[in-house]
Protein backbone atom coordinates (compact mmCIF):
# COMPACT_ATOMS: atom_id res chain seq x y z
CA UNK A 1 0.00 0.00 0.00
CA UNK A 2 1.47 3.08 -1.15
CA UNK A 3 2.26 5.74 2.08
CA UNK A 4 1.03 9.12 -0.18
CA UNK A 5 -2.21 9.84 0.45
CA UNK A 6 -2.56 11.46 -2.63
CA UNK A 7 -1.50 8.25 -4.63
CA UNK A 8 -4.83 6.94 -3.21
CA UNK A 9 -6.64 9.98 -4.10
CA UNK A 10 -5.53 10.37 -7.52
CA UNK A 11 -6.54 6.57 -8.33
CA UNK A 12 -10.46 7.38 -7.12
CA UNK A 13 -10.87 11.57 -7.86
CA UNK A 14 -8.53 12.26 -10.59
CA UNK A 15 -6.11 15.08 -9.19
CA UNK A 16 -8.50 15.62 -6.25
CA UNK A 17 -9.08 19.19 -7.08
CA UNK A 18 -12.06 21.33 -8.41
CA UNK A 19 -12.90 24.13 -10.47
CA UNK A 20 -14.43 26.62 -9.25
CA UNK A 21 -17.85 26.02 -9.09
CA UNK A 22 -17.77 22.55 -10.25
CA UNK A 23 -19.57 21.52 -7.07
CA UNK A 24 -21.33 24.49 -7.07
CA UNK A 25 -19.88 26.41 -4.25
CA UNK A 26 -21.31 29.77 -3.50
CA UNK A 27 -23.24 29.89 -6.50
CA UNK A 28 -25.05 26.85 -6.23
CA UNK A 29 -27.25 28.52 -3.02
CA UNK A 30 -30.91 28.17 -3.24
CA UNK A 31 -31.59 29.67 0.29
CA UNK A 32 -32.92 26.16 1.30
CA UNK A 33 -31.46 24.03 4.68
CA UNK A 34 -31.35 27.41 6.83
CA UNK A 35 -32.23 27.57 10.66
CA UNK A 36 -35.92 27.46 10.93
CA UNK A 37 -37.66 30.85 12.45
CA UNK A 38 -37.48 34.38 11.05
CA UNK A 39 -35.12 34.23 7.98
CA UNK A 40 -31.24 35.64 9.01
CA UNK A 41 -31.31 34.98 13.17
CA UNK A 42 -28.25 34.82 14.92
CA UNK A 43 -27.77 30.92 15.60
CA UNK A 44 -27.44 29.64 19.30
CA UNK A 45 -27.24 26.14 19.18
CA UNK A 46 -25.76 22.75 21.46
CA UNK A 47 -24.49 19.50 20.93
CA UNK A 48 -24.60 16.43 22.08
CA UNK A 49 -20.87 15.07 22.93
CA UNK A 50 -19.94 12.14 20.67
CA UNK A 51 -16.46 11.67 20.62
CA UNK A 52 -15.18 8.14 19.89
CA UNK A 53 -11.76 7.52 20.22
CA UNK A 54 -9.86 4.47 20.96
CA UNK A 55 -7.58 4.54 23.82
CA UNK A 56 -5.71 1.47 25.86
CA UNK A 57 -3.92 0.42 22.50
CA UNK A 58 -6.78 0.41 20.70
CA UNK A 59 -8.35 -2.47 22.82
CA UNK A 60 -11.33 -0.06 24.26
CA UNK A 61 -13.66 1.94 22.09
CA UNK A 62 -15.00 4.96 23.93
CA UNK A 63 -18.66 6.04 22.60
CA UNK A 64 -19.88 9.25 24.70
CA UNK A 65 -23.49 8.23 22.98
CA UNK A 66 -23.54 5.17 24.29
CA UNK A 67 -21.60 6.02 27.61
CA UNK A 68 -24.56 8.75 28.26
CA UNK A 69 -27.27 6.38 26.90
CA UNK A 70 -28.54 8.87 24.05
CA UNK A 71 -28.94 5.60 21.30
CA UNK A 72 -31.42 4.42 24.24
CA UNK A 73 -32.63 7.93 24.94
CA UNK A 74 -32.87 10.13 21.34
CA UNK A 75 -35.98 11.31 21.20
CA UNK A 76 -35.88 12.38 24.65
CA UNK A 77 -32.79 14.47 24.23
CA UNK A 78 -33.10 15.75 20.93
CA UNK A 79 -37.22 16.90 22.59
CA UNK A 80 -34.82 19.05 25.46
CA UNK A 81 -33.00 20.64 22.47
CA UNK A 82 -36.50 21.53 21.62
CA UNK A 83 -37.64 22.67 25.50
CA UNK A 84 -34.55 24.78 25.48
CA UNK A 85 -36.07 26.81 22.73
CA UNK A 86 -33.32 25.83 20.48
CA UNK A 87 -33.07 25.67 17.01
CA UNK A 88 -29.70 24.86 15.50
CA UNK A 89 -27.33 21.28 17.01
CA UNK A 90 -24.03 20.38 16.55
CA UNK A 91 -24.76 16.43 16.00
CA UNK A 92 -23.36 13.35 15.42
CA UNK A 93 -23.95 10.28 12.86
CA UNK A 94 -20.81 8.39 14.55
CA UNK A 95 -18.58 7.27 11.65
CA UNK A 96 -17.31 4.07 13.05
CA UNK A 97 -20.41 2.72 13.30
CA UNK A 98 -21.88 3.37 10.24
CA UNK A 99 -19.20 2.84 7.77
CA UNK A 100 -18.90 -1.00 7.87
CA UNK A 101 -16.13 -0.78 4.89
CA UNK A 102 -16.18 0.10 1.40
CA UNK A 103 -19.69 0.84 -0.14
CA UNK A 104 -21.44 -0.88 3.07
CA UNK A 105 -23.24 1.73 5.63
CA UNK A 106 -25.74 0.73 8.30
CA UNK A 107 -27.83 3.29 8.45
CA UNK A 108 -30.49 1.96 11.34
CA UNK A 109 -29.51 4.73 14.25
CA UNK A 110 -28.62 7.26 11.95
CA UNK A 111 -32.18 7.12 9.91
CA UNK A 112 -33.83 7.17 13.20
CA UNK A 113 -32.56 10.40 15.12
CA UNK A 114 -32.18 12.47 11.28
CA UNK A 115 -36.30 11.82 11.34
CA UNK A 116 -36.90 12.97 14.75
CA UNK A 117 -34.46 15.61 14.50
CA UNK A 118 -36.36 16.31 10.91
CA UNK A 119 -39.96 16.34 12.71
CA UNK A 120 -39.15 18.54 15.52
CA UNK A 121 -37.85 21.60 12.98
CA UNK A 122 -34.36 21.04 14.58
CA UNK A 123 -31.32 22.25 12.20
CA UNK A 124 -28.72 19.96 12.26
CA UNK A 125 -25.19 21.23 11.31
CA UNK A 126 -23.49 16.98 10.47
CA UNK A 127 -20.38 16.07 12.21
CA UNK A 128 -19.09 13.25 10.21
CA UNK A 129 -15.57 12.34 12.38
CA UNK A 130 -15.45 12.94 16.01
CA UNK A 131 -12.13 11.93 17.11
CA UNK A 132 -12.03 8.26 15.61
CA UNK A 133 -12.74 5.66 13.11
CA UNK A 134 -14.10 2.89 11.81
CA UNK A 135 -11.70 -0.11 13.13
CA UNK A 136 -10.93 -1.29 9.73
CA UNK A 137 -10.15 1.89 8.93
CA UNK A 138 -7.17 1.90 11.55
CA UNK A 139 -6.13 5.01 12.92
CA UNK A 140 -4.78 7.92 11.16
CA UNK A 141 -1.71 7.04 10.19
CA UNK A 142 -3.37 5.36 7.43
CA UNK A 143 -2.94 7.00 4.21
CA UNK A 144 -6.57 5.74 2.53
CA UNK A 145 -8.21 7.72 4.82
CA UNK A 146 -9.25 10.73 2.62
CA UNK A 147 -10.69 7.97 0.09
CA UNK A 148 -12.85 6.42 2.66
CA UNK A 149 -13.75 9.11 4.39
CA UNK A 150 -14.78 10.83 1.36
CA UNK A 151 -16.96 8.15 0.50
CA UNK A 152 -19.02 8.14 3.62
CA UNK A 153 -19.73 11.95 3.30
CA UNK A 154 -21.21 11.71 0.08
CA UNK A 155 -23.42 8.73 1.21
CA UNK A 156 -24.70 11.27 4.13
CA UNK A 157 -25.66 13.93 1.90
CA UNK A 158 -26.94 11.76 -0.52
CA UNK A 159 -29.11 10.12 1.99
CA UNK A 160 -30.39 13.33 3.98
CA UNK A 161 -30.35 15.76 1.10
CA UNK A 162 -32.47 18.25 3.27
CA UNK A 163 -29.37 18.97 5.82
CA UNK A 164 -27.20 22.11 4.59
CA UNK A 165 -24.58 22.70 7.56
CA UNK A 166 -21.85 19.76 8.19
CA UNK A 167 -18.85 19.77 10.31
CA UNK A 168 -16.97 17.22 7.90
CA UNK A 169 -14.20 16.48 10.56
CA UNK A 170 -14.15 18.11 14.33
CA UNK A 171 -11.17 19.62 15.74
CA UNK A 172 -8.61 18.53 13.08
CA UNK A 173 -5.55 19.67 15.15
CA UNK A 174 -6.85 18.13 18.42
CA UNK A 175 -7.48 15.00 16.63
CA UNK A 176 -3.87 14.83 14.90
CA UNK A 177 -2.39 16.10 18.58
CA UNK A 178 -4.06 14.08 21.04
CA UNK A 179 -3.58 10.78 18.66
CA UNK A 180 0.10 11.34 17.13
CA UNK A 181 1.91 13.72 18.96
CA UNK A 182 0.43 13.20 23.10
CA UNK A 183 0.01 9.58 22.62
CA UNK A 184 -3.86 9.59 24.35
CA UNK A 185 -5.82 8.24 21.61
CA UNK A 186 -6.19 5.97 18.20
CA UNK A 187 -2.34 5.38 17.36
CA UNK A 188 -1.02 6.88 20.23
CA UNK A 189 2.01 7.62 18.79
CA UNK A 190 3.94 10.66 20.48
CA UNK A 191 6.58 12.30 17.62
CA UNK A 192 6.82 14.87 15.08
CA UNK A 193 6.48 12.81 11.66
CA UNK A 194 3.37 10.75 13.29
CA UNK A 195 1.75 14.57 14.03
CA UNK A 196 2.49 15.86 10.84
CA UNK A 197 1.29 12.11 8.89
CA UNK A 198 -1.82 12.63 10.91
CA UNK A 199 -2.21 16.03 10.23
CA UNK A 200 -2.26 15.61 6.66
CA UNK A 201 -4.37 12.48 6.10
CA UNK A 202 -7.43 14.51 8.64
CA UNK A 203 -7.27 17.57 6.85
CA UNK A 204 -7.39 15.75 3.40
CA UNK A 205 -9.97 13.39 4.30
CA UNK A 206 -11.61 16.93 5.75
CA UNK A 207 -11.27 18.48 1.99
CA UNK A 208 -12.29 15.42 0.23
CA UNK A 209 -15.29 15.11 2.17
CA UNK A 210 -16.49 18.68 1.64
CA UNK A 211 -15.96 18.20 -2.20
CA UNK A 212 -18.25 15.24 -1.61
CA UNK A 213 -21.01 16.85 0.35
CA UNK A 214 -21.16 19.83 -2.67
CA UNK A 215 -21.50 17.34 -5.24
CA UNK A 216 -25.02 16.68 -3.33
CA UNK A 217 -25.57 19.93 -1.91
CA UNK A 218 -24.17 22.49 -3.82
CA UNK A 219 -24.84 25.23 -1.12
CA UNK A 220 -23.36 23.45 1.97
CA UNK A 221 -22.38 25.52 4.94
CA UNK A 222 -19.18 24.00 6.12
CA UNK A 223 -19.11 25.07 10.21
CA UNK A 224 -14.92 24.10 10.84
CA UNK A 225 -15.24 23.53 14.50
CA UNK A 226 -11.57 23.98 15.79
CA UNK A 227 -9.77 24.48 19.31
CA UNK A 228 -8.51 28.17 19.88
CA UNK A 229 -5.36 27.69 21.94
CA UNK A 230 -2.85 29.61 23.08
CA UNK A 231 0.26 28.52 25.86
CA UNK A 232 1.41 31.81 27.20
CA UNK A 233 5.57 31.33 28.24
CA UNK A 234 6.71 32.71 31.49
CA UNK A 235 10.44 32.72 30.66
CA UNK A 236 12.52 36.06 29.83
CA UNK A 237 13.47 34.16 26.73
CA UNK A 238 10.89 32.70 24.23
CA UNK A 239 11.85 29.12 23.57
CA UNK A 240 11.35 27.49 20.24
CA UNK A 241 9.66 24.63 21.75
CA UNK A 242 6.50 27.00 22.82
CA UNK A 243 7.03 29.27 19.79
CA UNK A 244 6.61 26.24 17.66
CA UNK A 245 3.35 24.84 19.57
CA UNK A 246 1.77 28.89 19.35
CA UNK A 247 2.30 28.30 15.48
CA UNK A 248 1.20 24.92 14.86
CA UNK A 249 -1.82 25.56 16.47
CA UNK A 250 -2.85 27.25 13.00
CA UNK A 251 -1.66 24.15 10.81
CA UNK A 252 -5.11 22.50 9.84
CA UNK A 253 -7.06 25.76 8.81
CA UNK A 254 -3.49 26.54 7.21
CA UNK A 255 -4.13 23.63 5.25
CA UNK A 256 -7.81 23.79 4.48
CA UNK A 257 -7.89 27.10 3.82
CA UNK A 258 -4.63 27.39 1.48
CA UNK A 259 -3.53 29.78 3.46
CA UNK A 260 0.20 31.24 3.48
CA UNK A 261 2.15 28.88 5.41
CA UNK A 262 4.68 30.47 8.31
CA UNK A 263 8.37 29.66 6.87
CA UNK A 264 9.44 27.89 10.45
CA UNK A 265 5.99 25.54 10.05
CA UNK A 266 6.69 24.75 6.71
CA UNK A 267 10.09 23.51 7.36
CA UNK A 268 8.61 21.09 10.29
CA UNK A 269 6.27 20.08 7.73
CA UNK A 270 8.64 19.07 4.95
CA UNK A 271 11.28 17.65 7.70
CA UNK A 272 8.50 15.62 9.19
CA UNK A 273 7.69 14.10 6.46
CA UNK A 274 5.50 16.34 4.38
CA UNK A 275 5.98 16.41 0.61
CA UNK A 276 6.37 19.07 -1.51
CA UNK A 277 3.91 17.96 -3.92
CA UNK A 278 1.29 17.53 -0.58
CA UNK A 279 1.95 20.94 0.54
CA UNK A 280 1.05 22.35 -3.45
CA UNK A 281 -2.53 20.38 -3.30
CA UNK A 282 -3.01 21.81 -0.06
CA UNK A 283 -2.48 25.09 -0.88
CA UNK A 284 -4.40 24.89 -4.75
CA UNK A 285 -7.50 26.31 -3.12
CA UNK A 286 -10.24 26.59 -0.53
CA UNK A 287 -13.09 23.83 -0.54
CA UNK A 288 -16.32 24.34 -2.06
CA UNK A 289 -19.65 25.54 -0.52
CA UNK A 290 -19.96 28.65 2.16
CA UNK A 291 -17.32 28.13 5.10
CA UNK A 292 -17.56 29.24 8.37
CA UNK A 293 -14.80 29.10 10.77
CA UNK A 294 -15.88 27.47 13.97
CA UNK A 295 -13.66 28.76 17.33
CA UNK A 296 -14.06 26.11 20.12
CA UNK A 297 -12.85 27.88 23.78
CA UNK A 298 -12.24 26.54 26.69
CA UNK A 299 -10.69 28.13 29.74
CA UNK A 300 -8.39 25.22 30.05
CA UNK A 301 -7.73 25.73 25.99
CA UNK A 302 -5.30 28.62 27.72
CA UNK A 303 -2.27 27.40 29.81
CA UNK A 304 0.48 28.97 31.68
CA UNK A 305 4.33 27.50 31.46
CA UNK A 306 6.54 28.84 34.26
CA UNK A 307 10.10 29.07 34.59
CA UNK A 308 10.76 25.63 36.03
CA UNK A 309 8.41 23.81 33.44
CA UNK A 310 5.22 23.41 35.19
CA UNK A 311 1.95 24.13 34.00
CA UNK A 312 -1.24 25.73 35.06
CA UNK A 313 -4.61 27.11 33.53
CA UNK A 314 -4.66 30.38 32.17
CA UNK A 315 -8.47 31.01 31.51
CA UNK A 316 -9.54 33.78 30.02
CA UNK A 317 -6.15 35.91 29.86
CA UNK A 318 -6.51 36.27 26.23
CA UNK A 319 -10.23 35.10 26.11
CA UNK A 320 -12.36 33.73 23.00
CA UNK A 321 -12.85 37.68 21.87
CA UNK A 322 -9.03 37.65 21.32
CA UNK A 323 -8.39 34.33 20.54
CA UNK A 324 -11.04 34.43 17.79
CA UNK A 325 -9.59 38.39 16.87
CA UNK A 326 -6.25 36.24 15.78
CA UNK A 327 -8.00 33.38 14.07
CA UNK A 328 -10.22 36.21 11.97
CA UNK A 329 -7.34 38.46 11.11
CA UNK A 330 -5.75 35.32 9.80
CA UNK A 331 -8.95 34.01 7.44
CA UNK A 332 -11.49 36.15 7.55
CA UNK A 333 -14.24 34.00 7.61
CA UNK A 334 -17.37 34.32 9.31
CA UNK A 335 -16.89 32.74 13.04
CA UNK A 336 -19.03 30.77 15.23
CA UNK A 337 -18.67 30.08 18.59
CA UNK A 338 -19.10 26.50 18.07
CA UNK A 339 -17.73 25.39 22.06
CA UNK A 340 -17.54 26.41 25.51
CA UNK A 341 -18.71 25.08 28.95
CA UNK A 342 -16.47 24.95 32.54
CA UNK A 343 -16.33 21.58 34.49
CA UNK A 344 -17.34 23.52 37.90
CA UNK A 345 -20.77 23.59 37.39
CA UNK A 346 -21.07 26.48 40.16
CA UNK A 347 -19.24 28.94 37.74
CA UNK A 348 -21.19 27.49 35.08
CA UNK A 349 -23.49 30.73 34.59
CA UNK A 350 -21.18 33.17 35.04
CA UNK A 351 -18.40 31.51 32.43
CA UNK A 352 -21.73 31.46 29.93
CA UNK A 353 -22.67 34.91 30.12
CA UNK A 354 -18.73 35.73 30.17
CA UNK A 355 -18.58 34.32 26.75
CA UNK A 356 -21.69 36.00 25.64
CA UNK A 357 -20.51 39.04 26.37
CA UNK A 358 -17.32 38.38 23.92
CA UNK A 359 -19.53 37.16 21.33
CA UNK A 360 -21.58 40.59 21.50
CA UNK A 361 -18.18 42.65 22.29
CA UNK A 362 -16.31 41.45 18.92
CA UNK A 363 -19.57 41.72 16.87
CA UNK A 364 -19.70 45.36 17.88
CA UNK A 365 -16.39 45.40 16.44
CA UNK A 366 -17.36 44.42 13.18
CA UNK A 367 -16.13 40.83 13.04
CA UNK A 368 -18.97 38.45 11.68
CA UNK A 369 -19.81 36.38 14.11
CA UNK A 370 -23.16 33.57 12.81
CA UNK A 371 -23.94 31.63 16.00
CA UNK A 372 -23.30 30.72 19.53
CA UNK A 373 -22.75 26.97 21.10
CA UNK A 374 -23.09 25.88 24.88
CA UNK A 375 -21.36 22.54 25.09
CA UNK A 376 -23.39 20.23 25.44
CA UNK A 377 -26.82 19.05 25.94
CA UNK A 378 -25.59 16.78 28.63
CA UNK A 379 -23.32 16.37 31.04
CA UNK A 380 -20.22 14.39 29.88
CA UNK A 381 -17.64 11.64 31.04
CA UNK A 382 -14.12 11.38 31.50
CA UNK A 383 -13.24 14.71 29.70
CA UNK A 384 -11.04 15.94 32.80
CA UNK A 385 -8.80 13.94 31.36
CA UNK A 386 -9.25 13.92 28.12
CA UNK A 387 -10.91 10.85 27.97
CA UNK A 388 -7.17 8.32 28.41
CA UNK A 389 -9.08 6.34 30.89
CA UNK A 390 -12.35 5.15 30.93
CA UNK A 391 -13.68 6.14 34.57
CA UNK A 392 -16.79 7.51 33.71
CA UNK A 393 -16.62 10.36 36.18
CA UNK A 394 -19.20 12.16 35.66
CA UNK A 395 -18.43 15.94 33.97
CA UNK A 396 -20.86 18.69 35.29
CA UNK A 397 -20.75 21.09 32.11
CA UNK A 398 -24.02 19.85 30.23
CA UNK A 399 -27.35 22.14 30.03
CA UNK A 400 -29.28 18.40 31.74
CA UNK A 401 -27.72 16.09 34.00
CA UNK A 402 -27.24 12.36 32.85
CA UNK A 403 -30.71 12.18 34.74
CA UNK A 404 -32.38 14.88 31.83
CA UNK A 405 -33.01 17.14 34.70
CA UNK A 406 -32.25 21.19 33.76
CA UNK A 407 -29.22 22.84 35.24
CA UNK A 408 -29.04 26.22 36.43
CA UNK A 409 -26.61 27.35 33.67
CA UNK A 410 -29.68 25.53 31.09
CA UNK A 411 -31.82 27.99 32.60
CA UNK A 412 -29.48 30.82 32.15
CA UNK A 413 -29.50 29.66 28.31
CA UNK A 414 -32.86 29.51 28.11
CA UNK A 415 -33.35 33.60 29.37
CA UNK A 416 -30.05 34.30 27.28
CA UNK A 417 -32.31 32.80 24.13
CA UNK A 418 -35.45 34.65 24.61
CA UNK A 419 -33.68 37.69 25.79
CA UNK A 420 -31.90 38.06 22.38
CA UNK A 421 -33.34 35.37 20.07
CA UNK A 422 -34.38 37.01 17.68
CA UNK A 423 -31.05 39.50 16.93
CA UNK A 424 -30.00 38.89 13.22
CA UNK A 425 -26.48 37.25 12.01
CA UNK A 426 -25.62 40.69 11.01
CA UNK A 427 -26.13 43.80 13.19
CA UNK A 428 -29.75 45.92 12.19
CA UNK A 429 -30.29 43.45 9.48
CA UNK A 430 -33.80 43.60 10.62
CA UNK A 431 -34.46 47.00 8.51
CA UNK A 432 -32.87 44.91 5.26
CA UNK A 433 -35.93 42.78 5.08
CA UNK A 434 -38.23 42.43 2.21
CA UNK A 435 -41.51 40.75 1.88
CA UNK A 436 -41.46 38.65 -1.05
CA UNK A 437 -45.04 40.66 -2.20
CA UNK A 438 -43.86 43.41 -4.26
CA UNK A 439 -45.29 46.85 -3.47
CA UNK A 440 -47.85 48.36 -5.55
CA UNK A 441 -47.67 51.76 -7.17
CA UNK A 442 -51.15 53.47 -7.65
CA UNK A 443 -51.53 56.09 -9.99
CA UNK A 444 -53.76 58.57 -9.99
CA UNK A 445 -55.66 59.15 -13.29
Amino acid sequence: MSKNFLTHIKARFGDGHYEGDQFGGAGGHDGTGLPTGTPGNFMFATGVECSYPTIANGTIRRDLLAETDHYNRYKEDLGLVKEMGLKVLRYNLPYYLIHKGPGQFDWEFADLAMAEIKRLGITPILDLMHFGVPDWVGNFQNPELPVHFAEYCGAVAQRYPWVRFYTPVNEIYVTARASAKDGIWNEQLKDDRAFITAMKHITAASIMGNQQIARYRPDCIIVQSESAEYIHEMRAVESAEIRLQNKLRFLSLDLLYAHTIDAEVLLYCLDNGMTREEMKWFMAGEPPGYQIMGNDYYGRNEKIIKPNGDWCEAEDVLGWYTMTKQYYERYRKPVFHTETNTFNAKDAECWLWKQWVNVQRIRQDGVPVVGFTWYSLLDQLDWDISLREKRLKVNACGLYDLDRKIRPVGESYKMMIEEFGQITVVPHAEMFEFTSRPATLKVEK
